[in-house]
C-alpha cells in the first residue's frame, strides 16, 4: 500500500468486513437482551447495518474493487471480547449493560473508520463516495447516542439495583 487511494480502498474493505461481522454477531447479542427498548434498538440497527453494507457495495462498485478484500481484525476482537464477557454473565440488567458497552465499542470503531474513509474519499475528490460514507457515519453516531440514552435512562439504573 503506497498511495492514499490504496489506503482508502483498504479502509473501505476493512469496513465491509467489520459490517459483515457485526451483522453476524448482532442476532447473538440481541438474543441475550432482556430490555425491550434495547432489543428494539438492536433490531433497528441491524436493518441499518444491512443498508450500510449495501452502501459499501455501491462504493466498491464505483471504485471497481471487490469489497471483500480485507478481514477486520479489530471488529473480530471486539466481538470475541463481547462473547467472552457475556459468557460470564447471567441474562438480566447487568448483561444488558454489558451488551450496551460492547455494542458501543463496536460503534466507536465504526465511527472512527467511517470518519477516516470519508475524509480520504473527500481528499481524493470522490464526493459521492464521501457523501455515502457521511450518511453511514451519521447513522453510527445516532446509534451510539441511542445506546447511551438507553443505558443512562433505564438499563444501568436497573443493573445497579441488582
Amino acid at each position: 500500500m503506497n498511495t492514499m487511494d490504496e489506503l482508502m480502498i483498504h479502509t473501505i474493505q476493512d469496513l465491509y468486513s467489520a459490517e459483515q461481522q457485526a451483522l453476524e454477531a448482532m442476532p447473538q447479542l440481541a438474543q441475550r437482551v432482556q430490555n425491550d427498548q434495547l432489543r428494539e434498538a438492536f433490531q433497528r440497527h441491524q436493518r441499518e447495518t444491512e443498508d450500510q453494507v449495501s452502501r459499501l457495495e455501491q462504493i466498491a462498485q464505483q471504485l471497481g474493487i471487490d469489497p471483500e478484500g480485507e478481514t477486520c481484525m479489530a471488529m473480530q476482537g471486539l466481538i470475541e471480547e463481547a462473547q467472552d464477557l457475556l459468557g460470564q454473565l447471567d441474562d438480566g440488567p447487568v448483561a444488558d449493560a454489558a451488551i450496551i458497552g460492547a455494542a458501543q465499542k463496536m460503534e466507536h470503531y465504526e465511527i472512527a473508520s467511517y470518519g477516516t474513509a470519508r475524509t480520504l474519499a473527500a481528499q481524493a475528490g470522490q464526493t459521492q463516495i464521501a457523501d455515502l460514507l457521511q450518511t453511514t457515519l451519521q447513522e453510527e453516531k445516532a446509534t451510539d447516542e441511542k445506546l447511551t440514552t438507553i443505558a443512562t435512562q433505564s438499563v444501568n439504573q436497573q443493573a445497579a439495583q441488582e
